[in-house]
């Protein structure tokens, strides 16, 4: 889940983009330690594409 900072203008927090950094600026991507081979990550993927597919599906349906 990603949680964007509020943001009005004239506050003292400066508007940030999704992950975060401040808009105009990149944000280094973090290496991560996965085994893509480990059952559970499989497990994972699996479950996130069924829910993709669930999501895709019902917006098709929606649409009609």
């Amino acid at each position: 889940q990603v949680v964007l900072n509020e943001w009005t203008p004239g506050s003292a927090q400066s508007p940030t983009n999704a992950i975060g950094a401040p808009y105009g600026q990149k944000k280094v991507q973090e290496d991560f330690d996965i085994d893509m081979d480990a059952p559970e990550t499989e497990r994972a993927a699996v479950a996130i594409q069924s829910q993709f597919r669930k999501f895709q599906k019902k917006k098709a349906g929606s649409q009609s």
